[in-house]
């Protein structure tokens, strides 16, 4: 009896192997030329084409033992791959679009909006930063709304003289860059405050040093680190002064070379002799004078949206067209 000859070897393809280009950050989009899709022109083909190599299906055998395709997969396998696959890609697109919001400064995308952000200083309009009127839907006591109105904008300067000294002491190991700053009063005008924005010459790890010590030691709820207000004349923050501030916050980022504060006070120029972090004064049964008044959540609403504006811009500032 003869055999029946032997089925001809078939070569196994070789491996390509493909160098990541790195792509500069600006660019608008791919070469086509360099796309495993690109269109061939008629008549020509593109250099480095992969070749196209068909494979037989193989055989298998289901459970009565008739012969199968292995290639093919159930309806139910399919949509089991398909759903991890959804699930795969959403958990990517989340943590690539989540890098700035929990300050992650070891990717690249980070330390590009980290730089990005050290930068918004001169680089968008002050009404962008300061926006004329400020919506703080939520923003007051018992969750009432709350609109503030700019009234001042200070000239962007160094920190010389623009906090007391034990405050300059304790954020002189990051920096100070540039100091942005803006007044704001409520729609009655009883209130003023003021918002400022401290870009720091410090990096990601000398901005979460300056963070743990404020947390740790807990800086922003001593008095004797309060922000001092910029009070101009000829607005109803003309008598805003150290003896006039109610309540603050003070905010050292991550995510930016960036301090945000605010500091509030009464707008008839009244003095403090109790004043309160805002935290403190925004406690529910608070009986201090600047709780009652909600003095801060003028405070800690108007720098939580001032913030929330900044975080839009470095947004805007690092965004790739598709």
């Amino acid at each position: 009896m003869r055999m029946p000859p032997a089925p001809a070897h078939r070569p196994t393809p070789g491996r390509q192997s493909t160098q990541n280009a790195t792509q500069n950050p600006t660019d608008v989009s791919p070469d086509p030329s360099l796309s495993w899709s690109a269109p061939l022109t008629p008549g020509s083909a593109p250099a480095g084409r992969r070749p196209v190599v068909s494979f037989g299906e193989p055989e298998g055998y289901d459970a009565d033992a008739r012969p199968r395709p292995l290639g093919r997969r159930g309806a139910s396998q399919a949509a089991a791959a398909a759903v991890c696959l959804v699930l795969g890609l959403g958990l990517i697109s989340g943590a690539a679009t989540g890098s700035w919001l929990v300050g992650d400064s070891g990717e690249e995308g980070s330390r590009t909006t980290f730089t990005a952000a050290g930068g918004l200083w001169h680089s968008v309009p002050v009404d962008q930063l300061f926006p004329p009127t400020v919506q703080g839907q939520g923003a007051g006591p018992g969750g009432a709304d709350r609109i503030w109105t700019r009234i001042a904008v200070a000239p962007d300067s160094g920190c010389k003289d623009a906090f007391d000294p034990l405050l300059r002491k304790a954020l002189a190991p990051v920096g100070c860059e540039r100091l942005l700053r803006a007044t704001y009063t409520d729609a009655t005008e009883s209130y003023v405050t003021t918002v400022g924005l401290l870009f720091t010459k410090a990096d990601a790890a000398g901005m979460t040093s300056l963070a743990n010590r404020f947390r740790k030691e807990r800086l922003d709820r001593r008095s004797d680190l309060m922000p001092l207000p910029y009070a101009a004349k000829d607005t109803p923050a003309a008598d805003f002064g150290r003896e006039q501030r109610a309540a603050w916050t003070v905010s050292v980022l991550t995510e930016a070379p960036v301090v945000v504060y605010a500091v509030s006070g009464w707008a008839d120029g009244r003095t403090v002799d109790d004043p309160q972090p805002a935290e403190d004064a925004m406690e529910s049964g608070a009986t201090t004078a600047p709780a009652q008044a909600g003095l801060g959540n003028e405070a800690q609403g108007l720098a939580d949206r001032v913030e929330r504006g900044l975080r839009k811009n470095v947004r805007s500032a690092t965004e790739q067209p598709s």
